[in-house]
């Protein structure tokens, strides 16, 4: 009954949100209210609503202070050299631009955290492509799908979930996987290098004079708060948060608040300024924070209600036992749903757990079902229950549910391109 339960509501809701006939945000709220009051759990739904939102709490404030902090080094300037340079390079031209976003993204992606390498892709890559024209649900697909694949760096959380949940050593899980990555990345840039020969047949070549006029127009866009005095300032500002982000001198959320007053108070003294600065962009970040919070009411009630343990269970136990020997490819692919339904901690503490349990029977080791775990990442960032995602959206300034109907396909195309060089490479073992 729970699990008709989880995955009708999960149904409903994705229906909702990607058909536009509702709102993301009251979708996230509403929808799993209505599902665990035709559940019985009505007298627990509060407390539920109220541990989802606790366990978001940080990761919601983060969110907040990182798009105030990256908004004001945009109006004081700091990315227009990089922008002109990056129009100099491509020399207008929209594949070179798809393709340039798509290696920013893979690069940036190094660090394992999807929420700074969607502040300094879009930070930078946006306002050129709104010059050019360029569809702005291209540049959150390729940060999406870059992310997706660098996601499974031992840093970047599902790997080291994953090698924590079973006992295993990362050489065990991650260095095998490290030539399927190459090619999910290659897969990335096949993807950008189709997005780029489209929008350049739409849009065509810019001419150099054209290009002089996009550059003087985005000197006039900024130039009542530009600080061009400031930018090494600035530069080491932003250069020594991405240090202590790494390192984890502090927690995120305190690191953007400190740096967000930091830069606030150098670049904008007055009080009116500084007001003015507030208010221009607190409609963004109040926008991507609601999200993050209604999704922790999402993930607090599905959990709550245990929902997702008998939605995991139902699915382990359709399993025909002739399949048994492949156990490790059907994890591989039923990991896209299960990592797009739940949040990492509950699929790898919670369900892998029992997945390498069953696997063993059928002398399939914990390593090679880790591994295979893994591989549904690209989709799980699609997921309305990523709090980064919402950041991406916001920023690029698309709709949540647009960007998920653009770039599912091609997450999903991410996944099976792993999957089919994991089984080639024998990162994971096929059985005919």
């Amino acid at each position: 009954m729970l699990a008709v339960l989880g995955f009708s509501m999960i149904i409903v809701f994705m229906y909702l949100i990607m058909s536009g006939r509702l709102y993301a945000l009251t979708a996230l709220i509403v929808i799993p209210i209505i599902f665990a009051l035709l559940g019985g759990f009505g007298t627990s739904i509060g407390p539920m609503m109220l541990d989802g939102v606790k366990s978001i709490a940080p990761t919601g404030i983060m969110l907040i202070f990182a798009i105030l902090y990256f908004s004001i080094m945009t109006d004081a300037g700091l990315f227009e050299p990089l922008i002109k340079k990056i129009l100099h390079v491509v020399k207008g031209d929209p594949l070179k631009v798809v393709i340039g976003t798509a290696l920013l993204a893979l690069c940036v992606s190094l660090d394992g955290d999807g929420a700074t390498t969607y502040i300094i892709v879009v930070s930078a890559m946006l306002p050129l492509y709104k010059r050019l024209g360029i569809n702005p649900l291209i540049l959150t697909a390729m940060c999406m799908l870059a992310g997706g694949v660098m996601n499974i760096l031992p840093w970047g959380g599902p790997t080291a979930r994953a090698i924590t949940s079973l006992n295993l050593d990362t050489s065990q899980v991650f260095t095998p996987l490290i030539p399927v990555m190459g090619f999910g990345a290659l897969w990335v840039l096949f993807v950008a290098w189709h997005f780029g020969k489209r929008e350049k047949k739409r849009l065509g070549i810019i001419n150099f004079e054209q290009q002089e006029r996009i550059e003087e127009s985005i000197e006039r866009e900024n130039k009542s708060t530009a600080r061009p005095k400031l930018i090494w300032v600035n530069l080491a500002l932003t250069i020594g948060l991405m240090v202590c982000l790494v390192m984890n001198v502090l927690p995120l959320s305190v690191l953007f608040m400190i740096a967000f007053c930091v830069a606030l108070i150098i670049n904008y003294p007055s009080l009116n300024d500084q007001r003015d600065r507030i208010n221009e962009h607190a409609g963004n970040a109040l926008s991507v924070a609601s999200m993050v919070f209604a999704a922790g009411i999402f993930t607090g009630i599905l959990t709550g209600t245990k929902m997702v343990d008998a939605m995991a269970g139902s699915l382990v136990s359709i399993v025909p036992e002739s399949l048994g020997p492949n156990f490790s490819i059907i994890t591989a692919f039923t990991s896209l749903p299960f990592t797009f339904f739940m949040n990492n901690d509950s699929y790898y503490f919670g369900i892998l757990p029992i997945l390498a349990k069953a696997a063993a029977a059928y002398d399939i080791g914990s390593a090679e079902m880790a591994r295979a775990s893994l591989l549904g990442q690209p989709v799980h960032l699609l997921s309305p229950l990523v709090p980064s995602t919402y950041l991406l959206t916001g920023m690029a300034g698309v709709d949540f549910g647009d960007h998920q109907r653009f770039t599912l396909k091609w997450a999903i195309g991410t996944s099976v391109v792993m999957i089919i060089f994991s089984i080639l490479l024998g990162v994971m073992h096929l059985h005919l």
